[in-house]
């Protein structure tokens, strides 16, 4: 079996355009923090919206519960308005980038921004977590020509060194948001995890590519976060609206270790 090297599992609460105030936030924060601390081999990151941040590094990190931010921009400073660069986020302990997610690819980014900002990222000493996905399945498979293209176009100025500072989360588009039984089944899911590590191993060589952690993202709930781990044999959950409710999310969290 084709199985990452790393010990520690790896969950990733990715809150997007929530909540509403500081105030929830840092509670939510808060909780996750104190439950997702007591759970051994699991790694786990919050990446709140920037505003939320400073607050949240107030709190603090640990070993087991980090930071990371939902996106993140190609250069460093500039005239580039709205836009947030990873040596702003580095000062507020944030440790992993979510790049490329299908939300912010559906507003217009392309496979080659995605790199730049992948390069980027990673230059800064921060994990970049690559987001790949289809929209759609086919008879005919096409999707593992797209998956292959938006893995190969993001990597494009990524080294072999520069794995250490790689996660790739499978994110089916198709699959965001639904109810658990709608969710991509393992044994799918099993076999695209497989064919990642595939187009990993023909780029960088096996060993390198091996220690990369693939994830999955799509309708992660308390109740099949086992079943995707075990099953289909990622290496962690990227987590959206679960990852709100912190008891949800403990639990997500238990079953990955």
């Amino acid at each position: 079996m084709l199985h990452f090297m790393h010990m520690s599992k790896i969950v990733i609460a990715n809150w997007k355009m929530n909540p509403s105030s500081p105030v929830e936030a840092r509670k939510i924060y808060t909780a996750i923090k104190k439950g997702a601390a007591k759970v051994k081999g699991v790694d786990t990151y919050v990446c709140p919206p920037f505003v939320f941040l400073p607050e949240l590094a107030k709190i603090g990190t640990s070993r087991k519960v980090g930071l990371g931010v939902q996106d993140s921009f190609y250069e460093e400073t500039g005239a580039f308005t709205g836009q947030v660069s990873p040596e702003m986020v580095a000062g507020y302990k944030a440790k992993i980038a979510i790049v490329g997610h299908s939300e912010r690819r559906a507003m217009g980014e392309d496979n080659t921004l995605v790199g730049r900002k992948v390069r980027h990222v990673i230059e800064e000493g921060i994990t970049a977590v690559l987001c790949v996905g289809e929209s759609e399945r086919t008879e005919e498979g096409d999707y593992y020509k797209f998956i292959r293209e938006e893995i190969e176009v993001a990597l494009a100025g990524v080294k072999r060194n520069d794995l250490k500072k790689l996660i790739v989360a499978y994110e089916p588009i198709w699959a965001i948001g639904k109810r658990a039984e709608e969710a991509l089944n393992p044994e799918a899911l099993y076999e695209m995890m497989l064919f990642i590590r595939k187009v990993l191993i023909e780029r960088y060589g096996r060993a390198p590519a091996l220690k990369v952690p693939i994830l999955y993202g799509g309708s992660v709930k308390g109740s099949n976060a086992r079943e995707f781990i075990e099953e289909g044999g990622v290496d962690g959950l990227l987590v959206g609206g679960a990852s709100l409710k912190p008891e949800e999310f403990i639990e997500i969290v238990k079953s990955a270790a």
